[in-house]
């Protein structure tokens, strides 16, 4: 099997979800669900619009293709999410591609749970964003390499994470991420990951985004350990945190504290299920 596998054996999925506004609440204005992504939408109080996107393949496997696109107009309110972690198949050769385009003029939290890589696993991932000058943005992405509760170890693979933001129609924020080959060594060396087999990233674009650099920091100090660390950066109208830990379930709990914290409200009830 590679990457001449022939098509019907590849999963494709894809969603598209425009929100807007209503007299009461956001509301889903416009929904296309195709292939093995469907999303749902839990009923809750909130005035914001909850959809949680899920993949009935049961993973993602060698080359398959997932597109996902959302949009949150002038004066929305959308929070995002999956109901589980993704895993990410070991794959004999075909790279599987998830592609998330977000296009904000309103308020978007991207919150999907964490993707888990097994072992050989190929996967190349794509995050882009486009917001208006006053939208608001919290993106969230946990990885982890492995089940380290049933002994698994991520030896070789190749993962490449891009994130691209534009507010206004100016990049501001630009980052790529690649482990090909050798991953295991890769990040056992001190200045890549310390041999940390977790990692996340959130991403806050806002106009109040620089200004609540020492709020952030306040609500990190508690969160870091010998086991798990993470640090904050604002600039240009963005804040980004970075996180490296052993633990993934550490990992995970540190970020879902902060999350609720620094957005005064609970997470999707599907995290915590």
């Amino acid at each position: 099997m590679s990457e001449d596998l022939p098509d019907y054996l590849r999963a494709r999925g894809a969603i598209s979800l425009s929100c807007a506004p209503s007299e009461r609440r956001t509301i889903a204005a416009r929904v296309r669900q195709e292939g093995a992504l469907n999303i749902r939408f839990p009923r809750h109080s909130s005035r914001g619009l909850e959809g949680v996107i899920v993949n009935i393949a049961g993973g993602v496997a060698a080359g398959d293709r997932h597109a996902i696109d959302i949009h949150a107009g002038r004066g929305a309110n959308a929070t995002i999410t999956t109901p589980a972690a993704e895993k990410v198949y070991r794959s004999p050769g075909g790279v599987s591609r998830i592609e998330v385009a977000l296009s904000v003029e309103g308020d978007l939290a991207w919150l999907p749970q964490e993707t888990i890589l097994f072992d050989q696993a190929r996967l190349a991932r794509r995050l882009h964003a486009t917001l208006s000058e006053e939208a608001s943005l919290l993106a969230c992405d946990i990885t982890v390499l492995g089940r380290a509760a049933m002994g698994e170890r991520v030896r070789s693979g190749f993962l490449r994470d891009e994130w691209r933001v534009r507010r206004g129609g100016r990049l501001i924020y630009a980052d790529t991420l690649l482990l090909d080959g050798d991953i295991e060594a890769t990040l056992a060396r001190p200045g890549a990951a310390a041999g940390a087999s977790a990692f996340a990233t959130i991403l806050y674009v806002a106009p109040d985004a620089e200004a609540r650099l020492d709020e952030t920091r306040a609500l990190l100090d508690p969160l870091r350990s010998q086991a798990c660390d993470v640090a904050a950066s604002a600039w240009d109208g963005l804040l980004a945190l970075r996180w490296l830990a052993q633990d993934a379930r550490l990992l995970r709990a540190s970020v879902a504290r902060f999350l609720e914290s620094f957005r005064g409200a609970a997470l999707p009830r599907v995290w915590m299920t």
